[in-house]
């Protein structure tokens, strides 16, 4: 793997959004109902929330293809890599340079059920059984070192 690997400038936010929301409705909008699909574009939408997160972003050349952010306290907040680029570490990657700007090593994340297996290779384990809100599915996990 030979991709570039580093927090996005305020200017870049966009560029990630957009991934977010092209890789979500490829891999997690086909699992949630309508609600939840709508549920998720207006979080995106919501550029208070979405400028308040540090985002990191994994890049082939120039092209972005993949991102984590985090909100406070540490909660990750999006995790998306183009469905291309699977399997190849970067979400690995991406996980361990955003880790690597916390003193402390315990972060939450509520996965979609399609990423559960995926956070569970990370380390991460779930703190409860599947939730529902706002045709929003998913399951709260934990990572602690």
């Amino acid at each position: 793997m030979n991709y570039m690997i580093r927090r996005l400038q305020s200017h870049e936010i966009p560029a990630a959004l957009a991934l977010t929301w092209e890789v979500f409705l490829q891999y997690e909008a086909p699992e949630y109902p309508e609600e939840g699909v709508q549920t998720f574009r207006a979080y995106l939408d919501d550029t208070e929330k979405t400028a308040s997160m540090r985002y990191y972003g994994a890049f082939d050349g120039e092209t972005l293809i993949g991102t984590i952010c985090t909100r406070e306290p540490q909660h990750i907040g999006g995790f998306f890599v183009k469905g291309a680029y699977h399997r190849q570490g970067i979400g690995r990657a991406l996980f361990d340079a955003m880790k690597a700007d916390y003193a402390t090593q315990e972060f939450t994340v509520n996965s979609s059920p399609y990423a559960v297996e995926a956070y569970r290779r990370l380390g991460f384990e779930p703190t409860d059984t599947e939730q529902l809100a706002d045709g929003i599915r998913f399951t709260p996990m934990r990572y602690r070192r």
